[in-house]
Order: structure tokens, then C-alpha cells, then sequence
């Protein structure tokens, strides 16, 4: 049986590093101008631009024209989905905080999205994990099948007090919360529009912070106390880990 023609056009497109690495910068969802881009593959701008033409016409990204800038994004979730899962696959030794290959990606970027990092819009790294594996021992979500999570009415309440509405979100055909498996940790973060929202609330009362030069999240201290509390998710804990 020979390859869907698809599947062959997508898998060479991101097997070239520098596509692979502008690919992976923009797994945060945020839009970014191709300088930028070529500066984080280190390429000259015109060889970004003939990479992200070919991303453009592989559905991989989509552009946004303001005035003489082009930025440029992920087509969609799915994108970034797709390229964390094949991370995924590859050895943690191997993989650079961009997604280049490298034998150990102990620079403090790549520490620090080891650590949190912003998986399209929702959490990932080893926070992310760590306050998935909270949500599930406190019995708030609970695996299902087809790698979905279940919010139980006990986790309904949670959300609710933490100002967030589960009823009122609206389910994607792959469900309302999804097992994204984390390509740094191995194991499943929260992600689909309860991740999503879970991650917009945790910014919106001041817990984390998004960087605004990487994929990176910070959190404040009023954060780690509130994780303490909420979760039993403790700033040592989940630093030892990375």
C-alpha cells in the first residue's frame, strides 16, 4: 500500500529543520512577522520566505497582511497538535526548545518551556502536567476513551469557583477536553476548549503570565500560592522535574 499523497506532502514538509523550527515557535497560537521567524531558524530572510510560502500552500500556516508587515500563524489548533504529537515521538535529548535537533537542550529557553510553555493556547510543560495530574487525583476530570477527559460534577463546581463556566463552553468535534500528550514530559496535559479557557482564566486573575518573546509562561508568586491551595501543585515539586 503506498502513502496517502497527503500524508507524504505534509510529512516532507515538516521534516525540514528550519520549517520544523518556524513550525514549533509558532505552536503558541500568536501571530509573528517573518524576520522574526527567520531570525529563530537562523536563516536570512529570503530563505524564511520560501519556506513559509511552501507552509503557506501546505495548509500549515495562515497569513495576516497589517500595512508593509506579513505575519504569520498556524492554520489552526489541529496544526499544533500534529507537531507536538511528532515531537513527541522523537528522544527529549534530541529535540531543541524550537523544535531544531540537538544532543542536550539544557539552555535556560529550553529549561524554561520544559518547564511551562503555551501548547497553541492552552498549557503544557511540566506545569501543565502537574496541574492535569491535580485536576485528576482531586477527582475534578477523569481520562475517557478516544483520549478525551471527562469533567465530573465535582470538577463542574471547581471550574465554576475558579469563575469558569464548563456548561457554557462549546465542544469540538474532538470533545470538550482532550489528553494532548506532552512532547517534553511524556505524559498528558490538559488541552481542547476547557484547556484553553483553563489557561486564559489562570492569565485573566493574575497566576500566570504569557512571555512576549516565546512560547514560555511564568508564574507569579500570587499564582504558586494559588496552585498550592487549589491543587496541592508546589513551585519545588514541579521545578524538580525539569
Amino acid at each position: 500500500m503506498f502513502p496517502h499523497p497527503a500524508v507524504s506532502s505534509a510529512a516532507f514538509l515538516i521534516a525540514d529543520p528550519t520549517r520544523a523550527t518556524m513550525l514549533m515557535v509558532l505552536a503558541d497560537g500568536r501571530a509573528r512577522p517573518a524576520g522574526e521567524l527567520a531570525y529563530a531558524a537562523g536563516v536570512t530572510a529570503q530563505t524564511a520566505s520560501s519556506h513559509l510560502a511552501k507552509l503557506l500552500t501546505g495548509g500549515f500556516l495562515s497569513v495576516e497582511t497589517q500595512g508593509r508587515h506579513r505575519y504569520y500563524r498556524l492554520a489552526g489548533s489541529h496544526v499544533a497538535l500534529a507537531i507536538e504529537n511528532l515531537a513527541s515521538i522523537a528522544p527529549i535529548s534530541s529535540i531543541s526548545s524550537t523544535g531544531a535537533m540537538r544532543r542536550m537542550p539544557r539552555s535556560r529557553e529550553a529549561r524554561e518551556l520544559q518547564f511551562a510553555r503555551c501548547c497553541y493556547d492552552h498549557l503544557a510543560g511540566s506545569l501543565g502536567v502537574a496541574v492535569t495530574q491535580a485536576l485528576q487525583a482531586r477527582g475534578f476530570i477523569s481520562a475517557a476513551v478516544d483520549k478525551e477527559f471527562d469533567v465530573t460534577p465535582d470538577g463542574m463546581g471547581w471550574f465554576l469557583t475558579m469563575g469558569l463556566d464548563v456548561a457554557a463552553l462549546k465542544p469540538t468535534r474532538r470533545g470538550l477536553a482532550r489528553q494532548c500528550l506532552d512532547w517534553t514530559e511524556r505524559r498528558h496535559h490538559l488541552a481542547g476548549p476547557l484547556g484553553v479557557e483553563l489557561m486564559s482564566r489562570l492569565c485573566a486573575i493574575g497566576w500566570v503570565r504569557r512571555s512576549k518573546s516565546s512560547r514560555a509562561v511564568q508564574v507569579t508568586p500570587k499564582g504558586w500560592a494559588g496552585l498550592k491551595e487549589q491543587l496541592g501543585v508546589d513551585e519545588r515539586t514541579v521545578q524538580a522535574g525539569v
